[in-house]
Parts: C-alpha cells; sequence; structure tokens
C-alpha cells in the first residue's frame, strides 16, 4: 500500500447531505455529513472543482488511486489503518492503491458554535473503531454503489448482475471497468433515496485480513513525522521551567545571565487561570525561556536564577496520603465517599460465615512517560489560529484556543500528525495553553518544547490507591459475600465533575466479581490531594484488576484449591448478566478467553511445574481478556518465561493490528507493575528521569507475548488498553507459586526483593 501524508488545509463555503462531487481531472468523491458546515477545513487532496461538506472521506481518481482519510488521531493503537479498512472493504477497493491521510479537526460555524464535521474525534480510548463502525461502511458502501450505477449505463445492463472487486466492477460476461474510468460517471448520479445495503460478512475482503500499519516503514527508517519535526521559520522556541509545586507562587525571579545568551529574545512568566479545570490552563506557575532556537532556548532556562514558594500542596507526600488511606479503611465506622454497588445482605451473609479472608493492596502513583513529550506549534494571526498538536482529543485543544483567542469556530485550525503516545495524557491541553498563551503575548508563533524532566515532574499522574477485600465462604467451600474498599484521589476531581461522581474514575460498578455473587459490595473513600491527576491508560480496570484478581488467588490457595477451578467455579455457566452500565455480561466469552490461555500455558502442570504458574481474567465494555504466565526465581532474579494472553473483541478490523495492541498493552502492563512508582514528599515529584522512573529492560521482559484472538461477528469493540488489567495479577500469581511470596503492593521487585 502507498502511503501519504497531506496536512495544509484550504477553506470552504458549502452545505450538502451525503454529496457526490468530480473534479476538473475526473475525481469522485463521497462522505456522509455528520453536521452542517460551513468554512469547513479540509485537506486538499481531498478537493476538487467543487466541493460538499463530507464525513468520512473517500476520493477515487481517474487512475483508480483511492485516498481515504482517517479521522481519529493514531497515538500507535493503529486507527490510521483500520478506519480506512472499513471504508476501503465496503467500497472494494485494492488496497495497494490506497493512501491514507490524516485528517485534523473538522470543525465549522454554526451561529458561532461549533459543528464537527467528523463526528467524534478521539483516539487511544479504545472507542475509534466501536464508534465508527457502522459510519464508515457506509461510506464506503455509498461509492461502491455510484460506482455500480455508473457502469450499469455504460454497459447497458442491471446493476445487480455486475460486482466490484479490487478497484474494478465486473459484469457476469466478464466485462470489466475500473473504478477510475467511471468516476465522472459516477459523480453525476443522483444519490439513492436510502442508503445502500452494507456487505454482508461472507462478502469481506480486507476486514479480518492482517495489514501493516500504514506508518510502519516511515517510523522504521525515521520518516515519520510527528508534532516535535514540525517547524514555521518565524517561530520562537519555548521551553519551561515549571514551579515544584502545582500551587506554588514565584518569589524570586533573576533573568540577566539567560537574557545574555546569544539567541535568547524574552523571558516570560504564566500562571494557571482561576476557576479554570485542571487539563485545560497552565498546570503550575511557569517561566518560560523563548529564542530563535532550541539550543539557545535550553541553555538560557538553564541559566534562570528562581526562587519559589510552595502552597498548601508543599505538606504533602505520597507515603502520608497512603498512610489516610489505611487509616480509612481500618475504620470500619466511617462512612464511604459513595458506596459504588451492593447486592443482597453482606453483613447477613458474614453471619454464616464457615471462613473469612482479607487482604489489602496497595498501587502506587504513576506517571504517562510517553515517548514524545508535550509539545505544540502555534500560530496566531488577526482571524486564524494554527495549532499543530500531539492530541487525543482534537475538539478539546480546539476548546482550549478558542477560549484564549475568542476566534470563530471555524477559524481554529487544529492539526494532528501522528502521536508519540497519549496513554491518556494528551486527553489535556495544559501545554496547548501555554503555547497560546506565550504566542499572543510575543506577536509570533511559538514552538513549545518540554524536556523530559518538565514531563516527569509536572504530569497528570494516575493517583495511588489501596484496597481492601473481604470475602465470607460459606460451609460448602462457596464464596457467598464480597466486601471491597477502595480509597484514593480521584481522577475527576478539579474537571467540574459533580462530587457524586467523581468514584467512576476509580472503579467500576460491574467489575469483577459483581454480579457473580448474591451478597457484593463495593464502596470508595476520596482522599484530597492538590497533586494533579487525569486519564491514564487502563483506566480504572488496571489497578483493581489486580487486586481483585490476586485476591481470588490467595482465595484459591485457602481453599487449597487450582485457581483455575476457582474461577471457573465464580463465574459459573455460561450465561448473559445484565449489567448497571446496559449492557451485557456474556459470561461464556469470558469462560472462553481463560480457558484458552489455560490450555496454551498447560496450565494441566499447573501443581507439578518447576516454574510459577498464574492466570488472570476481565471484561472492558463488551470485551473480554485472560493473561496466563510463566515465571521463575533465580536467586533474587525474577524470569519472566512465557505470556498468553487471549482476547475476544468482537469482530476483528485487523488481526495484525489487534496483535500488536494486545502485546504492547501486555509489556506496558508488565513494565508498570515490575518497576514503576511515583512518589512525592514535601509536594515535589521526586522522579525526573527514566533513570529513576525506569521503564521495563528487554532483559526484564518475557522474549515474547504469544496473542489470542477470539473470532467472531459481533460488533467490534475497543482493544487498545484490553490486554492491560490482567497482566500484572497473572504475574503476581506466577510469582507466588515459584516463590511463595504474595506480593500485595507495586513495584512488585522492590517489593519482592523485601519480602524474600
Amino acid at each position: 500500500m502507498s502511503e501519504q501524508r497531506i496536512d495544509d488545509t484550504i477553506r470552504l463555503e458549502r452545505r450538502r447531505f451525503l454529496q457526490v462531487l468530480a473534479a476538473g481531472a475526473g475525481v469522485l468523491m463521497i462522505g456522509i455529513r455528520v453536521a452542517d458546515a460551513a468554512d469547513a477545513p479540509l485537506p486538499p487532496a481531498l478537493l476538487g472543482d467543487t466541493f460538499y461538506d463530507l464525513g468520512a472521506y473517500v476520493r477515487i481518481d481517474s487512475d483508480s488511486n483511492v485516498l481515504i482519510g482517517a479521522r481519529d488521531p493514531d497515538t500507535g493503537t493503529g486507527v490510521a489503518t483500520a478506519l480506512p479498512r472499513i471504508i476501503a472493504d465496503e467500497l472494494d477497493a485494492d488496497w495497494n492503491q490506497v493512501s491514507v491521510i490524516l485528517l485534523g479537526l473538522g470543525v465549522a460555524n454554526d451561529k458561532g458554535q461549533p459543528r464537527w464535521i467528523y463526528g467524534r474525534q478521539i483516539g487511544g480510548t479504545g472507542s475509534s473503531i466501536p464508534a465508527a463502525w457502522g459510519e464508515l461502511r457506509q461510506a464506503g458502501a455509498l461509492a461502491r454503489w455510484l460506482l455500480l450505477q455508473a457502469a450499469a449505463r455504460r454497459l447497458g445492463m442491471p446493476a445487480n448482475q455486475l460486482r466490484c472487486d479490487a478497484g474494478t466492477v465486473i459484469a457476469l460476461d466478464g466485462r470489466r471497468l475500473s473504478y477510475g474510468s467511471l468516476v465522472d460517471d459516477a459523480s453525476a448520479i443522483a444519490l439513492p433515496d436510502k442508503l445502500p445495503p452494507l456487505k454482508t460478512a461472507d462478502r469481506y475482503q480486507l476486514i479480518g485480513k492482517p495489514a501493516g500499519d500504514v506508518d510502519a516503514h516511515g517510523i522504521v527508517t525515521g520518516q515519520a513525522h510527528f508534532a516535535l519535526d514540525e517547524q514555521d521559520g518565524e517561530a520562537l522556541v519555548a521551553v519551561l521551567a515549571h514551579c515544584p509545586w502545582p500551587d506554588g507562587t514565584l518569589e524570586r525571579i533573576d533573568t540577566a545571565d539567560t537574557l545574555a545568551v546569544k539567541g535568547v529574545v524574552k523571558v516570560m512568566q504564566l500562571t494557571p487561570e482561576p476557576g479554570q479545570p485542571w487539563g485545560s490552563t497552565v498546570i503550575a506557575p511557569a517561566v518560560a525561556v523563548l529564542a530563535e532556537d532550541t539550543w539557545s532556548a535550553l541553555q538560557g532556562r538553564q541559566k534562570l536564577k528562581l526562587e519559589w514558594k510552595p502552597g498548601a500542596s508543599g505538606s504533602e507526600s505520597s507515603a502520608a496520603l497512603e498512610q489516610q488511606a489505611v487509616a480509612l479503611l481500618a475504620d470500619n465506622t466511617a462512612t464511604p465517599t459513595a458506596r459504588v454497588r451492593n447486592d443482597g445482605d453482606v453483613d447477613a451473609a458474614g453471619r454464616k460465615a464457615a471462613r473469612r479472608l482479607q487482604a489489602s493492596y496497595y498501587q502506587p502513583w504513576l506517571a504517562h512517560a510517553t515517548a514524545e513529550p508535550m509539545n505544540c506549534l502555534v500560530r496566531l494571526d488577526k482571524d486564524h489560529a494554527r495549532a499543530i498538536v500531539p492530541t487525543q482529543a482534537p475538539q478539546k485543544a480546539w476548546a482550549v484556543v478558542q477560549r484564549l483567542t475568542g476566534l470563530a469556530p471555524a477559524q481554529i485550525e487544529i492539526r494532528v500528525p501522528r502521536v508519540g503516545g497519549g496513554y491518556g495524557r494528551r486527553l489535556d491541553h495544559d501545554f496547548v495553553a501555554e503555547a497560546v498563551m506565550l504566542a499572543k503575548a510575543v506577536g509570533k508563533p511559538v514552538r513549545l518544547l518540554w524536556t523530559r524532566e518538565e514531563d516527569l515532574g509536572h504530569d497528570y499522574y494516575r493517583s495511588g490507591s489501596v484496597h481492601q477485600f473481604n470475602a465470607i465462604i460459606d460451609r460448602k467451600r462457596r464464596v457467598i459475600g464480597w466486601n471491597q474498599r477502595m480509597a484514593s484521589a480521584s481522577a475527576l476531581a478539579h474537571r467540574g465533575v459533580p462530587d457524586n461522581q467523581l468514584w467512576s474514575s476509580e472503579l467500576q460498578a460491574d467489575q469483577l466479581p459483581a454480579g457473580l455473587l448474591p451478597n457484593f459490595r463495593s464502596d470508595w473513600y476520596a482522599l484530597d490531594s492538590a497533586i494533579p491527576r487525569g486519564p491514564a491508560r487502563g483506566m480504572p480496570h488496571l489497578s483493581n484488576a489486580f487486586a481483585v484478581e490476586s485476591f481470588i488467588d490467595e482465595i484459591a490457595h485457602l481453599l487449597k484449591e487450582n485457581p483455575l477451578d476457582t474461577r471457573l467455579r465464580l463465574l459459573g455457566e455460561a450465561r448473559q448478566l445484565p449489567l448497571g452500565s446496559g449492557d451485557t455480561l456474556d459470561v461464556g466469552r469470558l469462560l472462553n478467553v481463560l480457558k484458552l490461555v489455560a490450555d496454551r500455558i498447560e496450565w494441566k502442570n499447573w501443581l507439578r511445574s518447576v516454574n510459577g504458574l498464574g492466570i488472570a481474567c476481565w471484561h472492558v465494555d463488551g470485551a473480554y481478556v485472560a493473561h496466563a504466565v510463566e515465571a521463575a526465581m533465580q536467586g533474587e532474579k525474577l524470569i519472566i518465561q512465557r505470556v498468553v494472553c487471549a482476547v475476544d473483541v468482537g469482530r476483528v478490523i485487523n488481526p495484525l493490528g489487534l496483535e500488536g495492541q494486545v502485546a504492547g498493552a501486555t509489556l506496558d502492563a508488565l513494565s508498570a507493575a515490575l518497576n514503576l512508582a511515583i512518589t512525592f514528599k514535601g509536594g515535589q515529584i521526586q522522579q525526573h528521569s527514566y533513570k529513576d522512573y525506569p521503564l521495563a529492560s528487554m532483559a526484564q521482559l518475557p522474549d515474547a507475548v504469544e496473542v489470542i484472538t477470539v473470532p467472531g461477528d459481533r460488533t467490534p469493540t475497543g482493544a487498545s488498553f484490553l490486554a492491560m488489567p490482567t497482566a500484572a495479577p497473572a504475574l503476581a500469581n506466577a510469582v507466588f507459586r515459584a516463590s511463595a511470596v504474595r506480593v500485595r503492593r507495586l513495584p512488585l521487585m522492590k517489593e519482592l526483593l523485601r519480602l524474600l
């Protein structure tokens, strides 16, 4: 497949629904209109002599080349490949003649309010494919229908006697017409009264077949274009020195040595805007050094003389916050901030207990540590703003630019190159606010660059948490009651979320084993902290699955039974369980992925294996995942011998892409579990580089992740973080079998060495 990247935009004024256009040289363009639009920004490669507003774009030229736009940012999840293949399959395009472009934000004016031309645009959250599945297929189906009608007229025969295959319309008598030869005629055909029917699954040519990432060649050859690579000849480079405390103040500043550095142009102060939610304004007071080039900016920053004064956060420490959580959970009379779920009567079940098991689990604070630090290029003109942003949520980036500039919706252009990692960090746009503020102040374009130190030290972290469990077991060895309590600082605090919903970033009411037991209670206790928090990859499943699946393993040990048997007994028979969210838990699919990993890891040898075997399962938004891990101890060295992961996401768009996501998420989760923790003392973050926030080395990780993807015909679900929740508990359970040490606190290696 050829690759093409077009990023510049042009503004046009048109309003139409489900329209088709022809360029002067003969080009057919199709799209599904999401909303009325005017002044819509569009890549020039998609333009012809006449344009009608489109949502999901398809262009076919006279040479049968097909250009397809991917609307969602690609943060490494493969949506720039998967989304266009949905369109291309329905179109019956020849994938070897398809080029893909990233579309950037589509926004138009509607009486001063934004209208999102492409619909939802968000990446790295596991929602891209489910949200696009029906809509993008319809775009491809419409293009195919028009080409068939054009061919029918050309050949003088009914369209139902024609079929499409690999960019060609084929008649029953063998005559063939290329798509390129039909685009002029197709663009003149009136649109159907009803949307054309979609393909049946037995006719899919691309969906379900493996395909490499459209950007793979550029990435491995170093030619891939990221926001950090963007240039503007007039732009000043800005680097920042943030206050160590998010609520601190600048007591003293001396800029003489900085301004003496050749190339340094200006030094400016930035402060958070009062009343703005976290993630939409400056994360902490900062001093910016603006220079003609990056080297001068960094040298100038190094020579700044700054004295900061802490705010209330200066008394905070991660250790004290954990102690507060432990004290809350130890007090059985403490009223929870939220009772998340309460099935049956846990207290009454406790009076029938033959045995009880109680355990607590501890999760550290985590940073995102994206490969590409925060950065943004902003150019502000009188009636136009352009921001090149590595973002997961272009519409949120737009909102920040619009608030700070006051420009009309379509006067703001947000371009999104491929993103060097998101993990939830790029759902926030504090760095965009910083770049816009600086560009406004200096009257020039600004390239804002964060250093790695700033990136790790000023993040919207995942909060640490403490989990306490109490299982009630009857005389028949059945778990009849489950009481779980969790204490953490909500990721939704200071973001305009009602207090009674702050728990929803920390827990899910339907997480396992909810719905499987007659008596189940889940309580959340809020911790207050000034340390910024925000969305993180796998939240809230990551921390909860580690605690829940480790505790189930402890129940199995108490009952002296095979941990797989314990899980199978808890899950029960295959059936459909309604969830509070309105969805359904398909127990049969969960049982299936669990049994698949057990078979692949040869779980039958669980008791006799020289190494330790561990297992865990989970469900996320209609998708199902299980891990099995084989681990060994060589003295104080942990060797992860094998990792197997099975996933069921319904219909698979790109098996190769899915395998990559599963393997990547597994390794990401193992890395976090083995080594990573953010700590703070006196309100200051203590990790500032990969040296003290060590991502796992290749030697620590398994040689490969064996991925099992379950084929299915259900509507596809997301998978960007699906494999994260169960990797850590499966590893910890394997470590217990290999070492007889139960790790209840992460990071695992530090705790394991302490307990050995």
